[in-house]
């Protein structure tokens, strides 16, 4: 189960082309400027099962997937089961934003698990210092757009360069 808070579907704002998004409750990060502080209470979603979600994502055969919130890796079994139905049952990529660091990802297991299904991850708690509108798909500069598959296989960081469609390593 994950508490969601909303589902928005063909949004083009949390990554490239038409996306369903899951938004779920939950954020300890708390960061000044947040654009969803509604999004930090825990117990502000509603519980959805993986079958009711795949439903929704299953009705749109051209959107991908985008996990935002709130953090969902604050929720990582309930989006590691999610993410691992989206890949055997679809050809979706998945995208997932949150406040933590890839590299403190890969240190909690449980973390971890989530990271193996995921297609990019953009990283690092929203800076308002640092806020840069000019950015693809991010709020501020210090956020990275990380090619998660090749970063796992290389054992570093390699960053995803969507507008110019390649990757980077860091």
């Amino acid at each position: 189960m994950i508490s969601v808070l909303s589902i928005i579907e063909d949004t083009m704002v949390d990554g490239p082309g038409f996306r369903t998004s899951i938004y779920c409750a939950g954020c300890r990060h708390q960061c000044p400027g947040c654009h969803n502080p509604q999004s930090w209470d825990f117990e502000g979603g509603h519980a959805m099962s993986t079958e009711e979600i795949m439903r929704i994502i299953e009705a749109d055969p051209y959107a991908n997937v985008t996990f935002s919130g709130g953090d969902p890796m604050y929720q990582p079994e309930g989006f590691a089961e999610l993410a691992r139905a989206i890949k055997e049952r679809t050809m979706k990529t998945i995208w997932c934003y949150t406040g933590f660091t890839f590299e403190a990802l890969i240190t909690n297991p449980r973390q971890r698990a989530l990271l193996e299904y995921l297609d990019v991850l953009v990283d690092g708690p929203f800076v308002k210092a640092q806020r840069d509108e000019t950015l693809c798909f991010r709020g501020s500069r210090n956020q990275r757009m990380i090619d998660v598959q090749a970063s796992l296989n290389r054992h570093q960081v390699v960053l995803y360069n969507y507008t110019e469609n390649r990757v980077n390593i860091a």
